[in-house]
C-alpha cells in the first residue's frame, strides 16, 4: 500500500486531534464514485472541523464488505501499525459503518471511529448558530445515536425491574437507553415545533408583502454565499470550505428594472447526505418549497460537477420540490477555469435559455442572470377574474394587501375582481 495515497495540506495551523481518513472503494457497488474524488471530498469534510489535524488518508479497495469488521484482517493489522506509529486518535471512514463494525474496529485499532454520517453531524453541530439549527442538529444526532446502541459493554447486559415470575425479566439497559433517547427526541420535537410556528408567522408576515422569493440551492461549496453576498451586499460567511454556512439567510433584493424580491441562501447539499439530516432540515428548506424561482448554483470548475448536480436534484425531489418549478442553472466559478475552457462553458450555457455561466467572485455574467429572473417573475404573471361572495372578506382583503387587484365591480352576490398574479401567489390565495 502506498504511503499516503492522498497529499495532505497541513498548513492550516495547529490542531487538537490527529485523524486519518479512509475511503472504502467497494468494487461490487455499481454506483460508487471515482475513489480519488470521493477521498478528496472526505478530507475536505475533515478539514471543516478546526479541531482536527488530518495526518493522512487512504483509498482501501474492497471486493465486498466484511459484516463484522468492514475490512479484511490483513488491512486491519496494516492500519493498526500505521495508526500506532502516527499516534492517530480518530479514524474517519468515508461511508456507512454499522454499529458492530464500529465497535470492532475501535477495539482492534484502539482509536475513536466516525463514519461519514457521524462526521457530517459533527460539522453541523459545530456550525449551527440559530435555535432552530441547534435543535435540528440535536434531533439528527439523537436519531443517529439511537442506531449506535450495541452491547459493547457489560452494563448493557444487565436486567432490571422484574417482579418474580409475574414481572418477567425486566428491560435491558440498552432498551432503557433507547427509551431515554426517544423521550428526548419527543421533547426536542416539541421545542422545534414552537420555533417552526414562529417561522411560519414570519413567513405569513412576508406573504402580506408582494415580494417573490428567489432561492439559491446547490452542492456545498458551490459558491451560493458568495453569490448571495454579491447580489445583496450582505456579509454571510463565504469560505472555501464544505458547509461554511448552515442556517438560511434571507435579504431583500431590488432586481434591475424588475420587482423587489426576497433572496434566500440555503444550506448546501452533499452526496450521501444522512437521512437524519434530510428529515431534520426539512423545516429550514421550507423556503425552497415556497420559492417562486429556484437558482441551482453549480461549481462548474469541479471535476464532478455533473455528479454533484444529480445529487442536488435527488435531494430536492425527496424534499417535494416540483420538477416544473421555475428554475435556472447557475454555472459558477468561471474564474477558476482556463480561458479556453471558460469560453467553451460560456458557449454551452448560451445554447440553453435556463443556464447561465457566471463568476460570483468577479461579477462576470451577472446581468443576463438577473434579467432572466426578472423576465420569469414578470412573465409568469397572468390576469384572471375572481368571483367572491360577501362572506369572503378575508380573501378580498388579502388580494388588496398583495396589490394584486387591477379592477373590481360589485354584483348582487359579491364582487367580481380582476387580479394579476403568479402561480405561487394563486397557491397562497387558495390556502386562505
Amino acid at each position: 500500500m502506498s504511503r499516503p495515497t492522498f497529499q495532505i495540506d497541513n498548513t492550516a495551523g495547529p490542531k487538537v486531534t490527529r485523524a486519518w481518513v479512509l475511503h472504502p472503494d467497494i468494487r461490487s457497488n455499481p454506483e460508487r464514485r471515482l475513489a480519488e474524488h470521493a477521498l478528496a471530498e472526505a478530507v475536505s469534510l475533515a478539514h471543516a472541523l478546526p479541531e482536527l489535524e488530518v495526518v493522512g488518508a487512504d483509498i482501501v479497495p474492497l471486493k465486498t464488505v466484511r459484516a463484522g469488521m468492514l475490512f479484511g484482517s490483513g488491512k486491519i493489522d496494516e492500519f493498526k501499525a500505521i495508526f500506532e506509529a502516527q499516534e492517530i486518535e480518530l479514524v474517519l471512514v468515508d461511508g456507512p459503518v454499522s454499529p458492530v463494525q464500529q465497535r470492532n474496529l475501535e477495539k482492534a485499532w484502539g482509536v475513536k471511529l466516525l463514519d461519514r454520517t457521524g462526521l457530517i453531524l459533527e460539522i453541523f453541530s459545530d456550525r449551527a448558530a440559530t435555535r432552530e439549527g441547534v435543535l435540528q442538529v440535536e434531533m439528527a444526532a439523537l436519531s443517529y445515536q439511537r442506531t449506535r446502541l450495541v452491547r459493547a459493554w457489560t452494563h448493557l447486559e444487565r436486567q432490571r425491574g422484574g417482579l418474580g415470575f409475574v414481572g418477567g425479566p425486566g428491560e435491558t439497559q440498552i432498551e432503557a437507553d433507547r427509551r431515554a433517547i426517544d423521550e428526548q427526541l419527543v421533547r426536542l420535537r416539541r421545542q422545534l415545533d414552537k420555533v417552526v410556528k414562529t417561522r411560519a408567522l414570519h413567513r405569513a408576515a412576508r406573504a402580506k408583502v408582494p415580494y417573490p422569493i428567489v432561492a439559491l440551492v446547490g452542492y456545498t461549496n458551490a459558491g451560493k454565499s458568495t453569490l448571495f453576498n454579491r447580489l445583496t451586499g450582505a456579509e454571510v460567511m463565504a469560505k472555501d470550505m464544505l458547509f461554511a454556512t448552515l442556517d438560511p439567510t434571507m435579504r431583500r433584493l431590488q432586481l434591475p428594472d424588475g420587482p423587489e424580491v426576497i433572496l434566500s441562501d440555503t444550506v448546501g447539499f452533499i452526496s450521501d447526505l444522512p437521512t437524519e439530516l434530510v428529515a431534520a432540515f426539512r423545516a429550514t428548506l421550507e423556503e425552497v418549497l415556497a420559492a417562486d424561482v429556484i437558482c441551482h448554483v453549480r461549481d462548474i470548475s469541479h471535476s464532478e460537477t455533473e455528479e454533484q448536480a444529480t445529487d442536488v436534484r435527488t435531494i430536492m425531489a425527496s424534499l417535494g420540490v416540483d420538477e416544473d418549478r421555475p428554475s435556472f442553472e447557475v454555472w459558477n466559478k468561471l474564474d477558476l477555469l482556463p480561458a479556453s475552457e471558460a469560453d467553451a462553458v460560456n458557449a454551452r450555457a448560451a445554447r440553453d435559455d435556463n443556464v447561465f455561466a457566471i463568476s460570483a467572485l468577479t461579477g462576470a455574467g451577472m446581468e443576463p442572470l438577473l434579467e432572466a429572473i426578472t423576465a420569469e417573475l414578470e412573465g409568469a404573471r397572468r390576469t384572471e377574474i375572481l368571483s367572491l361572495g360577501f362572506a369572503d372578506g378575508r380573501k378580498r382583503a388579502w388580494l388588496f394587501e398583495q396589490e394584486l387587484v387591477e379592477s373590481e365591480t360589485q354584483s348582487d352576490t359579491g364582487f367580481d375582481i380582476t387580479v394579476r398574479w403568479t402561480t405561487a401567489q394563486q397557491a397562497r390565495f387558495e390556502q386562505l
